[in-house]
């Protein structure tokens, strides 16, 4: 059984032991935990690509031992400038392909945001050189990595749709075959452009040599970005959203991201007074707060820059109460909202002094877009697939809009001193996640590996049905089952611990300078400690 690990020098978890591993090193030698951060992102974007890579996007939040609030970055990459309704009608679509060149629209955000946090970085005296913080990436990518069992079966379960999309299967497919876990797995090209990286800096990602090698590898593959797009592109800190609960703050990201639902959930199970985990009260009262949340999430979450409605009024005290009051304690809303699929990576870090980073990337679905770029090596996210092509819906697509993200980092600041850094991984199902764990070890005193492994739920829709279900691992009790069913709730019991519920994990910062940190069994991850 899978226990809390303990330090006192630092701490990195993550969803695959060797980006833990990554980190760990770095604080060893003397780096604080975003340099650590940043080095544990590398070595994931090369020994997870099927979740994770320097196509995607990211969002970080960061917290120093002083009792501020966190500094937020989003990296968000945005829509092509010749992106927009008209481009995909001429060429006869009535919706944004979700898989291909035409579904990689956007621009790659997160290495915008390893530098905006190495520049953070220097105020802590940081000064690990960018050569050292890639060095494992670029190892992994050019002598190879064992294949997971994750990769394994993505690839065999993913390659009808994926096989024939530029890049794919020369990538993941050797002798026309999916390799088999354990397998060692080589990227040469990704090897190149990291190297790249460490020669011209990050910068050269957008405004250099290399963001020409990109914009020749898109316009090869047929992507509608270009390199005057990739120019365009920043990072940028941005403020955090916050509620306030009984036993501190909690924190997240603005929009696009969907971090404002993971915030009101938990502002609005908060005020159902629930006293004890794992009953019934706890999972009908968490699972009718989704619901609060998600309806509105659906309502208003898009790029800031046209919502109509300020993110913070949506999280104030009069309207979580609101939302609190809608929630029946005794039988379920009907339920019919639609699912949001997606697949990424969280990683939590702390240091010696107290610094923690709540840090989280993405292409989106498993294996992005699937368009692999043939000179560079990296995979395109398909985030903007997620653009609407009716002027009336949400997120509806136009040049240079940010997309949604269902992508969102968690932090809690307890008001004993603790500092909290969460998340996960499953696109509608992270802010359920995080909901979960944050509730289960901050409100109801659970130990922190316990808070991850106990088991989960999610009210979600299974892929390629219209019915949208709340699934329970068959860990929890028959008896709490049945009262829910009895309540209204439609149940769907899956397995013990099933790759559904996603890949979760959390750091604790005590004030006495002790360092906790959890991971999912659910995932071939570890925490790594000194």
């Amino acid at each position: 059984m899978l226990q809390s690990l303990w330090a006192t020098r630092g701490i990195v978890t993550s969803s695959h032991h060797l980006a833990a591993e990554s980190g760990l090193q770095v604080l060893r030698e003397g780096g604080n935990a975003i340099e650590a951060m940043v080095a544990a992102a590398a070595t994931i974007s090369v020994v997870y690509p099927h979740m994770n890579g320097l196509g995607g996007d990211g969002f970080w939040l960061i917290s120093t031992p002083d009792g501020r609030p966190p500094r937020a970055i989003s990296a968000i990459g945005a829509a092509g400038a010749m992106v927009d309704e008209k481009f995909y009608r001429g060429r006869g679509y009535s919706e944004i392909p979700v898989r291909g060149p035409l579904a990689a629209n956007t621009v790659a955000g997160t290495i915008g945001g390893w530098q905006i946090a190495l520049e953070m970085s220097t105020e802590w005296g940081g000064r690990m050189p960018l050569a050292r913080l890639l060095e494992d990436a670029s190892y992994y990518a050019e002598a190879g990595v064992p294949v997971t069992d994750g990769q394994y079966e993505n690839t065999i379960a993913k390659r009808d749709e994926l096989e024939n999309i530029p890049g794919w299967s020369e990538t993941y497919l050797e002798d026309g075959q999916a390799p088999r876990s354990g397998a060692l797995f080589k990227q040469p090209a990704l090897a190149s452009t990291l190297k790249r990286l460490v020669e011209a800096g990050l910068d050269d990602f957008y405004r250099g040599e290399l963001a020409r090698r990109i914009a020749a590898d898109l316009a090869r593959a047929g992507s509608p970005v270009s390199a005057e797009d990739y120019a365009r592109q920043q990072a940028q800190e941005t403020e955090p959203l916050a509620v306030k609960l009984g036993r501190g703050t909690v924190y997240n990201v603005m929009p696009p991201s969907q971090g404002m639902a993971s915030l009101m959930i938990l502002g609005i199970f908060d005020r159902l007074h629930c006293d004890q985990a794992e009953g019934f009260a706890h999972l009908h009262g968490m699972v009718e707060a989704t619901k609060q949340a998600i309806l509105l999430r659906n309502a208003h979450c898009t790029d800031p820059a046209y919502m109509e409605q300020d993110p913070r009024a949506l999280l104030s005290d009069e309207s979580l109460d609101v939302l609190a009051a809608k929630v029946d304690p005794r039988s379920a809303l009907p339920w019919g909202s639609s699912a949001l699929p997606g697949d990424t990576v969280w990683l939590g870090a702390a240091d010696r002094e107290g610094r923690v980073v709540s840090f989280i990337h993405s292409i989106y679905w498993e294996f992005g877009s699937g368009v692999v770029l043939r000179d560079t090596g990296i995979q395109c996210q398909n985030r903007g697939s997620s653009f609407k092509l009716n002027e009336d819906e949400q997120n509806y697509l136009r040049p240079g809009r940010l997309p949604f993200h269902t992508n969102n980092p968690a932090m809690a600041l307890l008001k004993d001193g603790r500092v909290m850094a969460y998340g996960a991984m499953g696109g509608e199902g992270q802010p359920q996640t995080q909901s979960a764990v944050l509730s289960r070890y901050a409100m109801f005193g659970a130990g922190l590996q316990d808070a991850v492994t106990a088991p989960r739920w999610v009210l979600s829709r299974t892929w390629g049905e219209a019915r949208t279900d709340l699934r329970l691992e068959n860990r929890f009790s028959p008896d709490v089952i049945e009262r829910l069913r009895a309540a209204g709730h439609e149940i769907n019991v899956v397995g013990d611990f099933d790759q559904v519920m996603g890949h979760a994990g959390a750091v604790v910062w005590h004030p006495s300078g002790v360092i906790e940190g959890a991971t999912d069994p659910r995932s071939c991850g570890a925490v790594a400690t000194y």
